[in-house]
């Protein structure tokens, strides 16, 4: 009878150098995160990697999942967090900006703008999970939007999900102007203004005619 070879265990936390991984993709890029820049940041040799994830592109794809079903948005997590809904909004474009323009681990905004939707027609699987992305984040803001009204706290002919992805494309506005720079500052003195279009009652058009 043969016996079959156990595999040697791993030798590191293959959670922590799945992380150290993204965060290489998230500052470099997929096709500037060189092998040896995440081996480094990830603690392993190359023969580790392989063994451990595959290739580049499977260690990719692996670290967007992480990203994604970790709740490692944190704009999100602090919304979904509040008890509050008009301090959830005001919450969500706060973080959104304090993330897009300070961080002490060279990481800056989203993962998934700054290094996925750069990765797009590129990078197979990067498309279809990045969209998958957006739906679940529109679906969960969405979500709260209509808890909300059940407790009676927003009104009932509030359109959830396009008032959901109105956060989600501002979220993407102010990262945009993160990224090119722009003063903090500036975009804080727009946040309560967005918090009052997020939540006001929709305008019926064909009672002020």
């Amino acid at each position: 009878m043969i016996k079959k070879k156990i595999g040697r265990p791993l030798s590191f936390d293959r959670g922590q150098a799945l992380l150290a991984a993204m965060h290489v993709f998230w500052a470099k890029g997929y096709h500037g995160a060189s092998m040896k820049d995440l081996t480094e940041a990830m603690g392993i040799n190359s023969p580790s990697l392989y063994a451990a994830f595959g290739d580049k592109h499977a260690l990719y794809i692996e670290a967007i999942h992480c990203y994604v079903s970790n709740d490692a948005c944190a704009p999100l997590v602090a919304f979904e967090t509040e008890p509050d809904i008009t301090q959830a909004v005001r919450s969500f474009m706060e973080t959104v900006i304090s993330c897009s323009t300070e961080s002490s681990s060279g990481t800056k905004g989203c993962f998934l703008s700054s290094c996925v939707a750069a990765s797009v027609g590129e990078v197979e699987g990067a498309r279809e999970l990045l969209q998958h992305a957006i739906l679940d984040i529109d679906a969960r803001l969405s979500r709260r939007f209509e808890l909300e009204k059940v407790r009676g706290t927003l009104p009932n002919n509030l359109p959830s999900m396009e008032r959901a992805r109105l956060m989600l494309d501002f979220r993407q506005g102010y990262v945009f102007r993160a990224r090119a720079g722009l003063e903090p500052e500036n975009m804080m003195a727009n946040v309560e203004l967005i918090v009052q279009m997020v939540l006001s009652s929709p305008i019926n058009i064909h009672s002020c005619k």
